[in-house]
């Protein structure tokens, strides 16, 4: 079925689908409308795709063993998104223009240094409110 299709396309599609299943069943339309607790007018409407009740389409459905076609309407999700943000570690973030100079500004001051990993560990870690109170 496509998504072109218009309602009615989309009922004779579904009602041929159901037919064919069927026949492939080896069923006839009397004793499946009987399986399915239905008329064999409401089974030959199913089919015809003339319109039919949503009882009848869940009773037939079921009688040929379907059910399964129904999970396929709306699945139920098996992730959760929110287990993702539980689970991830915390996001790295790229420094600010502001906090980059704060941190280069130091690291210039000390001059060159043999150990270029040694940088990393000479940045000064200082909150915004630490220097508030500092008074800078």
């Amino acid at each position: 079925m496509s998504v072109n299709h218009t309602v009615d396309e989309m009922e004779a599609d579904l009602g041929e689908q159901l037919k064919r299943l069927r026949l492939n069943k080896n069923l006839d339309q009397k004793t499946l409308a009987s399986q399915a607790g239905i008329s064999v007018r409401a089974l030959r409407n199913l089919e015809g795709g003339e319109g039919t009740t949503l009882h009848t389409l869940l009773s037939v459905v079921r009688a040929l063993g379907r059910e399964s076609w129904l999970q396929t309407v709306a699945p139920v999700p098996t992730i959760n998104p929110a287990t993702f943000t539980i689970r991830s570690a915390t996001r790295l973030r790229a420094a600010s223009p502001r906090r980059q100079a704060e941190i280069v500004k130091p690291v210039n001051q000390l001059g060159a240094l043999s150990n270029p990993a040694a940088i990393a560990t000479e940045r000064p870690n200082v909150s915004p409110t630490a220097k508030k109170k500092q008074g800078k």
